[in-house]
């Protein structure tokens, strides 16, 4: 009975397994790779995906998250002229070969970061928001801890390995797929960067070509970031989009470059061809009446938007129900809870989220009652 038990428990262990514990069988190679859900944040593959390992340049997938939420938020904007300092001037590896002293406007800058992962405007771009890389640094590790980024130790804005304490710049590839979550998700401007193939800066003079090939090459490609140092390997986070289901794929550490770029192929292929995205309709008529109220009804919503990831053969099962209180009694707070939706496919439920009132219904005050009733009166004698 005991090994009978102890079987019954490993069972139901693996039952409760996710898809991805059991292992899809993908030809990644890498020292760590991750696929994850861009709306959900749901892992589906996973490789050593917390190993603190040398990103190279996918560091600027932050950078440019900093510096497209200062876009966002007014602190900067795309017109401002940005002015090269030394230290700029001379980052070595990538580079649009800056000059100490040349201006250039920061929309052409975050582009030559984005699209040929260039160390010098990175680099001004740091200086131009935060004042110097070092404190620019400070923003990177402050913002990686508020996105849960644990395994993160952010030492330069470019995942240049040959300056002072590079060897503590790390991160993993399950962080790498937090800040392009956020990135491509909050920020959707990034994109006119991170889909560019090939384009100019300095008035045509100088050419662009991203160095990131699946862009050209994978069917629905947003973007994101390449990274090579000696020291990181071949990087990549890849990210995509096909029918509104999005999805990152980070590979750390390959070999080569054609590694990365198979690797990321490999786990887009294997989410797309098993997964898909719906958000549950909600029956159209969901209001419910309210007693002694400034309205007669009140309509019941979703208390958030919900998105659910599923296998594409639980597609067709998927059944919403909604049950709501009877009746309310003024006064009724908006957002009160009034009732729930339950989303099941077949018998499993998927979800249950709370209705919610859409807006706020007083109670009549005790001299609109009285005229009520005087109206009703009035109604009933004729």
């Amino acid at each position: 009975m005991k090994r009978l038990g102890i079987f019954l428990a490993l069972c139901l262990v693996l039952c409760c397994l996710p898809r991805t514990a059991r292992g899809a069988n993908l030809d990644v190679k890498g020292n760590s790779a991750l696929l994850m859900d861009m709306a959900t944040g749901t892992v589906l593959y996973e490789q050593n995906a917390h190993e603190k390992l040398a990103p190279a340049s996918v560091t600027k997938v932050m950078t440019m998250l900093l510096v497209m939420e200062a876009i966002d938020s007014g602190k900067i904007s795309w017109e401002d002229t940005v002015t090269v300092s030394e230290a700029a001037a001379s980052k070595g590896g990538s580079q649009i070969y800056l000059k100490v002293g040349e201006q250039m406007s920061v929309t052409d800058m975050l582009k030559s970061v984005a699209v040929s992962s260039a160390n010098d405007c990175a680099c001004a771009l740091a200086e131009h928001l935060a004042g110097s890389e070092a404190a620019f640094v400070e923003k990177m590790n402050q913002r990686a801890r508020e996105l849960g980024m644990k395994d993160t130790n952010f030492v330069n804005c470019t995942g240049l390995d040959d300056g002072e304490n590079a060897k503590e710049h790390l991160t993993s590839a399950y962080d790498i797929a937090l800040m392009s979550r956020e990135l491509m998700r909050n920020h959707p401007d990034i994109q006119k960067f991170t889909t560019i193939w090939m384009d100019t800066v300095r008035n045509g003079a100088f050419g662009l070509a991203n160095t990131n090939k699946l862009v050209r090459f994978y069917p629905g490609a947003t973007g994101l970031k390449t990274g090579f140092t000696s020291a990181a390997g071949y990087c990549l986070s890849a990210t995509a989009e096909r029918e509104g289901l999005g999805l990152i794929a980070v590979v750390m550490g390959a070999k080569t470059s054609q590694e990365r770029f198979s690797g990321c192929k490999a786990m887009l292929d294997y989410g797309f061809a098993n997964y898909t995205l719906i958000a549950p309709e909600t029956p159209q008529q969901n209001d419910i009446p309210v007693k002694l109220g400034t309205e007669k009804s009140v309509a019941a919503i979703p208390a958030e938007k919900v998105q659910l990831l599923l296998d594409k053969g639980q597609k067709d099962q998927v059944t919403t129900q909604v049950e709501l209180e009877e009746s309310l009694t003024a006064p009724v707070s908006k957002g009160q809870k009034i009732g729930t939706m339950t989303v099941k496919a077949g018998e499993q439920v998927l979800a249950q989220v709370p209705m919610v009132a859409q807006q706020a219904v007083p109670r009549l005050s005790w001299w609109e009652l009285f005229v009520q009733v005087l109206q009703r009166l009035a109604m009933a004698k004729n």
